[in-house]
């Protein structure tokens, strides 16, 4: 399998900084999550953004939408900001014969108890198993983009009621 793993910023790929006491998008992190892990399959990493997902435009989801058509694999997996990321999957509805996955955390990457490696694993499986279309792989739940929603309150994403 080659994946090609879009990234556009999100808590998954934020820094910390201590002396501003704010978090900042950072460089996406995903490839040394993947080196870290050993992991056999190829995979590229094209950075289209990096914002977090409550800062993005219609512009920015469309540029999405092209770089993933664009791309010659079809197995495609999208690290995103949680805030708007159903909103994002929604608008790459209709693409045909790709596995569009999309995932992030609640904690940064870099951070020792951070749900990033976790949800980055889960996404990756759901890669290979699942038919062409659109998903959201959260806090190890797959579903179509469409059946899940994020509870602030629980932190974590959930199947829609």
């Amino acid at each position: 399998m080659r994946l090609r793993v879009i990234t556009t910023g999100g808590t998954i790929d934020k820094v910390y900084f201590d002396a501003a006491s704010s978090y900042e998008v950072g460089e996406p992190q995903v490839g040394p999550v993947f080196r870290e892990s050993n992991v056999t399959f190829d995979f590229v990493v094209e950075s289209v953004m990096q914002k977090d997902s409550l800062a993005m435009t219609d512009e920015d989801r469309a540029l999405i939408r092209a770089r993933v058509e664009a791309a010659p694999e079809q197995h495609i997996l999208i690290t995103h900001g949680t805030d708007t990321m159903t909103a994002t999957a929604a608008k790459l509805g209709g693409i045909k014969d790709k596995v569009i996955v999309f995932t992030g955390s609640m904690q940064p990457a870099r951070f020792r108890n951070s749900d990033a490696v976790f949800n980055l694993g889960c996404a990756v499986g759901a890669l290979q198993a699942l038919p062409p279309g659109v998903y959201i792989a959260m806090n190890g739940v797959v579903a179509p983009a469409g059946a899940v929603r994020k509870n602030r309150a629980a932190s974590r994403f959930e199947p829609k009621a």
